[in-house]
């Protein structure tokens, strides 16, 4: 190893509780759903790039009540990524991204580690952050992704469905007719190949998902639905869509008002 890669940081991927924005008097110790590791890594980073800065310091504050942080809140420097990553994603490899990307990771070569964080669960899986890994491994940066709850991948193992081989959608059309047609592109796909279908909403929209999906979907479609992930009020349902519509139960079980994953298939 030369002397400048010894002298670089490393971006670390820390992965967050799901409890973000979910209504609690007392949010559990992030001891609860982070590992040791993670949360001493956590502990020791002191420069931040992050998808909201607020979100980041309410997660250092659950980092400090369990391992303690290496400088004050108030020294560590959180650096929020360019609201065009928010709106339209940061997946494609365009100059217009990757350019901020690395002069966010610039402490990176003076020596400094990074964190990378989301919201909510692991970064740069459905949220933003993959032009910040990209930059890092363009500039010879180590990229450590550290342990923690992924919301989709929990919400796939507890579907029933086929985790050999699935995709990851995101988010369907808001307009009616739009989304339809997207769900029957989804379902074709699904009913084909046995290839999951996994998707996302913002929780104000959720039910009218469910219902789209109740509505267009095949009765002898698998569907799954988890919500509130990791919290005490979770719940996963997984039948067929005609059990759903049958039995009305496993609607009103659903914690809509939260975040949810829709997975679909056979």
């Amino acid at each position: 190893m030369s002397a400048h890669s010894e002298k670089l940081g490393t971006l670390y991927l820390v992965p967050t509780p799901l409890d973000f924005g979910i209504a609690q008097d007392s949010p559990a110790p992030a001891g609860e759903w982070l590992p040791a590791e993670t949360l001493g890594a956590a502990s020791r980073i002191t420069h931040w790039v992050t998808e909201n800065a607020k979100s980041t310091r309410a997660f250092l504050k659950r980092v400090e009540a369990v391992a303690g942080l290496a400088a004050p809140l108030q020294a560590q420097t959180i650096t929020e990524l360019p609201r065009v990553a928010h709106k339209k994603g940061d997946h494609a490899p365009q100059a217009d991204n990757d350019a901020p990307a690395r002069a966010l990771l610039a402490p990176a070569l003076s020596g400094h580690d990074v964190g990378l964080v989301s919201e909510a669960g692991m970064p740069a899986i459905a949220d933003p952050g993959s032009s910040v890994v990209r930059a890092a491994h363009a500039m010879g940066l180590r990229v450590v992704p550290l342990t923690g709850p992924i919301s989709l991948m929990l919400a796939l193992a507890a579907s029933g469905l086929n985790g050999q081989s699935f995709a990851f959608v995101g988010y369907v059309p808001q307009e009616a007719t739009e989304r339809a047609k997207r769900l029957r592109e989804l379902e074709a796909v699904a009913l084909k190949t046995g290839q999951t279908q996994i998707l996302i909403e913002t929780p104000y929209r959720n039910t009218a998902l469910l219902q789209a999906l109740l509505q267009g979907l095949h009765p002898h479609t698998r569907l799954a639905v988890c919500g509130a992930l990791s919290l005490p009020q979770q719940v996963c349902r997984s039948a067929l869509v005609g059990e759903w519509k049958r039995e009305r139960r496993l609607q009103d079980s659903l914690p809509l008002a939260a975040p949810c994953v829709f997975l679909l298939g056979r």
